[in-house]
């Protein structure tokens, strides 16, 4: 097939993947790991935290036999702390079981394993023809059929025509290669179409504007919240908390703050959620996009004493605080 000829060739060197049409297939282990921190993040981000895990975790059972927290210290930064815990769990479970196993289904019951990141373990760790769709193979299938529905509500269309596509001969490098070519070259703004192993039957460029597939419906704005963030010193110590465990950064080591809400708060209902009485002052402000809303943080300082995890205040950027927090601890 053209598009395996053109992956034996141009195939990404990436550190969890086994070479292209090689005897070898790549360690389950890997595989999981990389696709649960690839879910919503960029190879580029990736890449230093994988290096990162496997070298200090080199097995599933390693993972497991590591603490919670120092995972979640390891993925600080990493973003959609979810799945570091749902990570760990995995790893426990799949160390219980003596290894993980090779079925899409039993797949799905491991924690923060869905429907993709199954299908990809299944078919790139395994060799079961499983149908990969992520959000480059989305575009490539839109394209290659100019789809006018847009997304998200062509997905299932999308999904059932990648499909089609779905062959016993090396699965595994024909997922990863519908990936590699949403990623290299059916890229979201100007398409390298002169360089495509499929531009001969590609609809969208026979439409004479290929960029414009996927069609898309406008976004709405995301919402604005607003929360106080509360840095108590004593010395040259800081006072963290861990969040809860349901919720956003669940778990996580973190500033004491107010909720997050709709509207700005004024200092006496600020106040009331301090960690400590003291004389807080107002030190800048720090806004951080989430999926799903933007948060603006002011942060307020004093010296004082309070019940507590104590921490160095010097080494605030090592005890694996959510980017959020790192920037309010850290604002000068």
């Amino acid at each position: 097939m053209a598009l395996l000829d053109w992956y034996d060739r141009h195939a990404r060197s990436l550190p969890w993947r086994a070479p292209p049409n090689g005897p070898a297939r790549m360690d389950p282990y890997r595989v999981w790991l990389s696709e649960v921190m690839l879910q919503q993040t960029t190879v580029a981000t990736v890449s230093p935290y994988f290096e990162r895990f496997v070298s200090r975790w080199p097995t599933v059972a390693d993972l497991a036999a590591a603490p919670r927290e120092d995972v979640l210290r390891l993925w600080a930064g990493l973003g959609y702390y979810s799945r570091a815990r749902n990570l760990h769990a995995a790893a426990l479970a799949v160390a219980g079981a003596g290894g993980f196993p090779a079925d899409e289904t039993a797949l799905r019951a491991l924690p923060g394993v869905g429907a993709y990141t199954a299908a990809a373990i299944a078919t790139i760790a395994f060799g079961l023809p499983a149908n990969v769709v992520d959000g480059n193979v989305e575009r490539v299938m839109a394209r290659l059929h100019a789809v006018e529905t847009p997304l998200p509500d062509a997905k299932p269309e999308l999904a059932a025509l990648a499909a089609r596509y779905v062959t016993p001969e090396r699965p595994g490098d024909w997922a990863q290669a519908l990936m590699d070519l949403g990623a290299t070259v059916c890229t979201p703004r100007a398409p390298g179409c002169d360089r495509c192993p499929a531009a001969f039957a590609c609809k969208a460029l026979e439409s004479g504007a290929p960029e414009t597939f996927p069609r898309r419906r406008a976004k709405a704005a995301k919402p604005e919240r607003h929360g106080v963030a509360f840095r108590l010193l004593r010395g040259g110590d800081i006072l963290l908390v861990r969040r809860p465990e349901k919720g956003l950064l669940g778990g996580m080591v973190a500033l004491p703050t107010t909720p997050w809400r709709d509207e700005v708060w004024d200092r006496d209902a600020a106040r009331a959620h301090a960690p400590a009485d003291a004389d807080w002052r107002a030190s800048g402000a720090v806004r951080h996009v989430f999926t799903h809303f933007t948060l603006t943080l002011e942060v307020w300082t004093a010296e004082g004493d309070a019940e507590g995890d104590w921490r160095a205040f010097a080494d605030v950027g090592a005890h694996g605080l959510p980017t959020v927090f790192r920037k309010a601890a850290m604002l000068s």
